[in-house]
């Protein structure tokens, strides 16, 4: 192949580079989230270890909160959300990838990328504020800091009460309908170039977190390293944004959760 052939037919391909560095990025975060980089011990270790919600193993006074210690945290939580909510997101950015295609098959990916960006953008923001709430929750024990959750029945099942109870909410309903319509919301937000990219990026993420804040919250009730609650988490994101189950899903989780948080409220 002469000349700049090769380059051409390779851009051809982007798609499947794009979906390649999309899926790598996904790895090497959950990768990141299993080996638990940084802590005194793995995610799968925390996880054998977790105790009953509001009832948490207790494994010593943890680390002092310094500035690279709250970093790292911020660190923790902003990568183990990539790890989650990525995947229910890739619809959106994809169908966005094809949408800046060429005539000549080549897509964009700079404007992809901006995309990706600007949503994770987002979920960094949840995980600083998810992290100053650990630091300041800590300190007032209610927080256990090896397991990273929450100390006594009251606070785990008030926090499950109330995720359950925004699963009933007319702002929960809206957010997820844009969640669910990657044509929709695409066609009605669109906005050309990188830029433009990086800002529906950050409207889809502002979409995406009205959906699920209060469910990630519940990382806080299980152990914020505990594998089950993130796995389970994820994939009841993957259902609500899939519409797997249709609109039971909303009423199903949300008595559960309620319930549930009854249960551990009785039983503190």
């Amino acid at each position: 192949m002469s000349g700049g052939g090769w380059m051409l037919a390779a851009l051809r391909h982007d798609r499947w580079l794009f979906i390649g560095g999309l899926t790598l990025i996904q790895l090497a975060a959950v990768v990141y989230t299993v080996a638990g980089i940084g802590m005194d011990m793995s995610a799968i270790d925390m996880t054998r270890m977790a105790g009953a919600p509001g009832q948490p193993m207790e494994m010593g006074p943890g680390l002092v909160w310094t500035l690279p210690y709250a970093v790292l945290i911020f660190l923790m939580w902003w990568v183990m959300m990539i790890a989650m909510m990525v995947p229910s997101a890739a619809p959106t950015i994809l169908l966005h990838h094809s949408l800046t295609r060429s005539p000549d098959g080549s897509g964009n990916t700079r404007d992809t990328w901006a995309f990706v960006a600007g949503y994770l953008a987002v979920w960094a923001v949840f995980s600083l504020l998810a992290a100053g709430l650990q630091w300041a929750l800590q300190p007032l024990g209610l927080i256990a800091p090896g397991m990273m959750s929450l100390r006594g029945g009251g606070f785990a099942g008030a926090v499950l009460i109330l995720a359950g109870l925004y699963q009933f909410t007319p702002l929960k309903r809206a957010c997820l309908r844009h969640c669910q319509a990657p044509g929709v919301f695409l066609s009605n937000h669109w906005q050309p170039g990188a830029r433009g990219a990086w800002a529906m990026g950050l409207r889809h993420g502002g979409f995406c977190l009205g959906c699920c804040w209060a469910l990630m919250l519940l990382l806080f009730v299980g152990g914020v390293m505990n594998l089950y609650w993130i796995a389970g988490l994820a994939l009841l994101v993957a259902a609500e944004k899939l519409a797997l189950f249709g609109k039971a899903t909303l009423a199903v989780t949300g008595v559960m959760l309620i319930l549930s948080g009854i249960a551990v409220l009785l039983t503190a």
